[in-house]
Protein backbone atom coordinates (compact mmCIF):
# COMPACT_ATOMS: atom_id res chain seq x y z
CA UNK A 1 0.00 0.00 0.00
CA UNK A 2 1.16 3.55 -0.71
CA UNK A 3 -0.10 4.99 2.57
CA UNK A 4 2.73 3.48 4.59
CA UNK A 5 5.60 5.27 2.73
CA UNK A 6 3.64 8.54 2.82
CA UNK A 7 3.06 8.13 6.55
CA UNK A 8 6.78 7.47 7.09
CA UNK A 9 7.70 10.60 5.09
CA UNK A 10 5.30 12.78 7.13
CA UNK A 11 6.62 11.35 10.40
CA UNK A 12 10.21 11.98 9.28
CA UNK A 13 9.40 15.57 8.40
CA UNK A 14 7.71 16.17 11.75
CA UNK A 15 10.67 14.65 13.60
CA UNK A 16 13.11 16.87 11.66
CA UNK A 17 11.05 20.01 12.44
CA UNK A 18 10.86 19.09 16.13
CA UNK A 19 14.62 18.53 16.35
CA UNK A 20 15.32 21.89 14.64
CA UNK A 21 12.85 23.65 16.95
CA UNK A 22 14.48 22.05 20.00
CA UNK A 23 17.94 23.18 18.84
CA UNK A 24 16.63 26.71 18.34
CA UNK A 25 15.20 26.70 21.84
CA UNK A 26 18.60 25.75 23.26
CA UNK A 27 20.07 28.98 21.84
CA UNK A 28 17.48 31.16 23.64
CA UNK A 29 18.83 32.77 26.79
CA UNK A 30 16.82 32.12 29.90
CA UNK A 31 17.18 35.03 32.29
CA UNK A 32 18.25 34.20 35.79
CA UNK A 33 15.34 34.75 38.23
CA UNK A 34 17.42 37.13 40.32
CA UNK A 35 18.40 39.15 37.22
CA UNK A 36 14.74 39.21 36.20
CA UNK A 37 13.76 40.60 39.60
CA UNK A 38 16.45 43.28 39.35
CA UNK A 39 15.21 44.26 35.90
CA UNK A 40 11.61 44.58 37.06
CA UNK A 41 12.77 46.63 40.05
CA UNK A 42 14.65 48.98 37.73
CA UNK A 43 11.66 49.32 35.40
CA UNK A 44 9.41 50.14 38.36
CA UNK A 45 11.69 52.91 39.66
CA UNK A 46 10.62 56.47 38.78
CA UNK A 47 13.18 58.30 36.63
CA UNK A 48 13.72 61.73 35.11
CA UNK A 49 10.36 61.89 33.25
CA UNK A 50 8.59 61.19 36.53
CA UNK A 51 10.56 63.99 38.23
CA UNK A 52 9.28 66.37 35.55
CA UNK A 53 5.73 65.22 36.30
CA UNK A 54 6.34 65.70 40.04
CA UNK A 55 7.40 69.31 39.44
CA UNK A 56 3.85 70.00 38.18
CA UNK A 57 2.11 68.95 41.39
CA UNK A 58 -0.10 71.71 42.77
CA UNK A 59 -3.09 73.82 41.80
CA UNK A 60 -3.47 75.55 38.45
CA UNK A 61 -5.89 77.89 36.70
CA UNK A 62 -6.71 77.36 33.03
CA UNK A 63 -7.85 79.43 30.09
CA UNK A 64 -9.32 77.32 27.29
CA UNK A 65 -10.22 78.03 23.67
CA UNK A 66 -12.33 75.50 21.71
CA UNK A 67 -12.88 75.61 17.98
CA UNK A 68 -16.09 73.97 16.78
CA UNK A 69 -15.57 74.82 13.08
CA UNK A 70 -12.60 76.05 11.04
CA UNK A 71 -12.63 79.79 10.52
CA UNK A 72 -15.09 80.44 13.34
CA UNK A 73 -14.09 82.22 16.57
CA UNK A 74 -13.38 79.86 19.49
CA UNK A 75 -15.48 79.43 22.61
CA UNK A 76 -13.49 80.56 25.66
CA UNK A 77 -13.73 79.34 29.24
CA UNK A 78 -11.78 79.19 32.49
CA UNK A 79 -11.18 76.35 34.91
CA UNK A 80 -9.04 74.91 37.66
CA UNK A 81 -6.81 71.83 37.80
CA UNK A 82 -5.35 69.97 40.75
CA UNK A 83 -2.27 67.91 39.87
CA UNK A 84 -0.80 65.28 42.18
CA UNK A 85 1.50 62.30 41.98
CA UNK A 86 0.16 58.80 42.57
CA UNK A 87 1.72 55.51 43.70
CA UNK A 88 4.96 56.90 45.12
CA UNK A 89 5.77 59.24 42.25
CA UNK A 90 4.95 56.95 39.33
CA UNK A 91 1.90 58.67 37.80
CA UNK A 92 0.59 62.21 37.49
CA UNK A 93 -3.14 62.73 38.02
CA UNK A 94 -4.93 65.84 36.79
CA UNK A 95 -8.42 66.65 38.01
CA UNK A 96 -10.01 69.39 35.92
CA UNK A 97 -13.07 71.49 36.76
CA UNK A 98 -14.51 74.00 34.33
CA UNK A 99 -17.06 74.37 31.55
CA UNK A 100 -17.31 72.86 28.08
CA UNK A 101 -19.75 74.18 25.49
CA UNK A 102 -21.37 76.23 28.24
CA UNK A 103 -21.96 73.28 30.58
CA UNK A 104 -20.22 72.36 33.88
CA UNK A 105 -17.48 69.87 33.21
CA UNK A 106 -15.18 67.60 35.25
CA UNK A 107 -12.38 65.47 33.85
CA UNK A 108 -9.62 63.26 35.22
CA UNK A 109 -6.40 62.42 33.43
CA UNK A 110 -3.73 59.89 34.46
CA UNK A 111 -0.34 60.49 32.86
CA UNK A 112 2.49 57.97 32.76
CA UNK A 113 5.96 57.40 31.40
CA UNK A 114 6.50 53.70 30.78
CA UNK A 115 10.13 52.79 31.50
CA UNK A 116 9.76 49.58 29.48
CA UNK A 117 8.34 50.97 26.23
CA UNK A 118 9.94 54.44 26.63
CA UNK A 119 6.56 55.98 25.77
CA UNK A 120 4.30 58.48 27.44
CA UNK A 121 0.73 57.30 27.95
CA UNK A 122 -2.23 59.40 29.03
CA UNK A 123 -5.80 58.39 29.76
CA UNK A 124 -8.73 60.78 29.97
CA UNK A 125 -12.23 60.34 31.37
CA UNK A 126 -14.84 63.01 31.95
CA UNK A 127 -18.47 63.89 32.52
CA UNK A 128 -18.91 64.27 28.74
CA UNK A 129 -19.01 60.49 28.24
CA UNK A 130 -18.56 57.04 29.73
CA UNK A 131 -15.50 55.84 27.84
CA UNK A 132 -11.77 56.19 28.47
CA UNK A 133 -9.70 58.01 25.87
CA UNK A 134 -6.04 56.97 25.56
CA UNK A 135 -3.13 58.67 23.82
CA UNK A 136 0.49 57.62 23.49
CA UNK A 137 3.66 59.33 22.34
CA UNK A 138 7.14 60.61 23.04
CA UNK A 139 8.91 63.71 24.32
CA UNK A 140 11.63 66.09 23.25
CA UNK A 141 15.15 65.48 24.57
CA UNK A 142 14.56 67.71 27.61
CA UNK A 143 11.21 66.05 28.38
CA UNK A 144 9.37 69.38 28.27
CA UNK A 145 7.40 68.89 25.02
CA UNK A 146 5.29 65.73 24.89
CA UNK A 147 3.59 64.78 21.62
CA UNK A 148 0.69 62.34 21.89
CA UNK A 149 -1.57 60.60 19.38
CA UNK A 150 -4.81 58.68 19.71
CA UNK A 151 -8.29 58.18 18.34
CA UNK A 152 -11.78 57.58 19.63
CA UNK A 153 -14.99 56.22 18.08
CA UNK A 154 -17.60 58.73 16.94
CA UNK A 155 -21.40 58.44 17.00
CA UNK A 156 -22.60 57.04 13.70
CA UNK A 157 -19.41 55.09 13.06
CA UNK A 158 -15.78 55.79 12.28
CA UNK A 159 -13.12 57.37 14.44
CA UNK A 160 -11.75 60.79 15.17
CA UNK A 161 -7.96 60.97 15.28
CA UNK A 162 -6.13 63.32 17.63
CA UNK A 163 -2.71 64.91 17.94
CA UNK A 164 -1.86 66.70 21.18
CA UNK A 165 1.19 68.81 22.02
CA UNK A 166 1.77 69.33 25.74
CA UNK A 167 4.45 71.90 26.52
CA UNK A 168 5.87 72.45 29.99
CA UNK A 169 7.06 76.01 29.47
CA UNK A 170 8.38 76.52 33.02
CA UNK A 171 7.43 75.68 36.61
CA UNK A 172 4.43 78.04 36.42
CA UNK A 173 3.21 77.69 32.84
CA UNK A 174 2.01 74.85 30.59
CA UNK A 175 0.18 74.73 27.27
CA UNK A 176 -1.88 71.93 25.75
CA UNK A 177 -2.87 72.13 22.06
CA UNK A 178 -5.18 69.51 20.54
CA UNK A 179 -5.73 68.86 16.84
CA UNK A 180 -8.28 66.46 15.36
CA UNK A 181 -9.63 65.03 12.13
CA UNK A 182 -13.10 63.52 11.62
CA UNK A 183 -13.24 60.20 9.70
CA UNK A 184 -9.80 60.72 8.18
CA UNK A 185 -10.67 64.23 7.00
CA UNK A 186 -8.64 67.42 7.23
CA UNK A 187 -6.98 68.06 10.57
CA UNK A 188 -7.95 71.21 12.46
CA UNK A 189 -7.00 72.83 15.75
CA UNK A 190 -9.71 71.99 18.26
CA UNK A 191 -8.47 73.14 21.63
CA UNK A 192 -5.87 75.29 23.31
CA UNK A 193 -5.36 75.33 27.08
CA UNK A 194 -2.98 77.63 28.95
CA UNK A 195 -2.19 76.54 32.53
CA UNK A 196 -0.94 79.01 35.15
CA UNK A 197 0.18 77.70 38.52
CA UNK A 198 -1.42 79.24 41.58
CA UNK A 199 1.00 80.87 44.07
Amino acid sequence: MRTQPITLIVLSLLLTINIAFAKGKQHEKHMDPQAMMELYKKLATPGEPHKVFASLAGNWTTKTKEWMEPGKPPMESEGTVEMKMLLDGRYLQQEYHGTMMGQPFTGISINAYDNLTKHYVTTWMSTTGTGIFTMEGSASADGKTITLEGKHPEPGGGHMSHLAIWKIVDNNTQTFDMYGAHHGGKEMKMMEIVYTKKP
